[in-house]
């Protein structure tokens, strides 16, 4: 039997929150090793262009990045974040190292193609370094990795961390059972928007479609739960999205395939 491995996605929202993140630190200690933690931090990178006077655009929820904007979040990212949830992370025992795609070639992507929107130096992923990512792991190291990678020419790419926890679950799942947690504000997938219990229990490709349809699920939301279906066809074992405080608990949306 292949031992369990927990990749966890937390959104923005919680780890640019300091009391959010405090909360969801005590959450993620209590996950046993192997883990990984995967983060976001838009609205960090955000301030933070607002700052330095760039301005941010954003289509369909997707921040175009030019090369001023991928400065921003790779400062941001792979630094101010990823190393305060680094620190953190340390405060509580936890042996826990701060990676972007870049190092040793942990995540290869590629620009992404020009359609009907040029999203600029934004990355789509090719491949993990499955077999870095396990020595890490039986290393009994945490990995904490921002959203960003890199082309293999030199340059960095500014990468969805829905997509990369997808990523890295499917690359690791020929090594271990792996269970992908996408973490974020609410308790689950909302039926009601403006009801934090009107959690929908399990999702599947019929009920998707249908929830689609009648807006139930939409924005960000379509996305994720793409990844999570392309996820559990890839092999990994379960796919859970749930809140912060309900990360070691039951509870929360299962995603099948049935």
């Amino acid at each position: 039997m292949k031992e369990q491995l927990t990749i966890v996605k937390v959104g923005g929202k919680i780890v640019e929150d300091p009391t959010a993140l405090a909360d969801f630190i005590q959450q993620f200690k209590q996950v046993p090793i192997p883990k990984v933690l995967v983060h976001g931090g838009g609205r960090s990178a955000t301030q933070m262009a607002n700052k330095l006077g760039l301005k941010t655009v954003m289509v369909d929820g997707r921040r175009v990045t030019d090369e001023a904007m991928l400065q921003v979040v790779t400062m941001v990212y792979g630094g101010m974040v990823n190393k305060n949830i680094v620190a953190q992370l340390q405060g509580q025992g936890i042996s826990a190292i701060g990676l972007t795609g870049a190092d040793a070639n942990l995540i290869r992507s590629h620009k992404r193609e020009v359609k009907d929107v040029d999203y600029g130096f934004v990355g789509d992923v090719d491949q993990i370094n499955s077999l870095f990512l396990s020595q890490l792991l039986y290393s009994k190291l945490v990995p904490i990795i921002a959203p960003l990678t890199h082309d293999g020419k030199g340059s960095l790419l500014n990468t969805n961390a829905d997509t990369i926890a997808a990523a890295c679950a499917t690359g690791m799942a020929e090594l271990f059972d792996v269970k992908l947690i996408y973490c974020f504000e609410k308790k689950g997938v909302l039926s009601n928007p403006s009801d934090d219990d009107s959690v929908i229990p399990i999702i599947n490709p019929t009920l998707f479609e249908e929830h689609v349809a009648n807006g139930v699920i939409e924005g960000g939301m379509i996305p994720k739960l793409e990844n999570a279906f392309e996820s559990l066809k890839k092999g990994v074992q379960e796919v859970v999205i749930t809140s912060a405080e309900h990360l070691g608990a039951s509870g929360g949306t299962s995603i099948s395939l049935d």
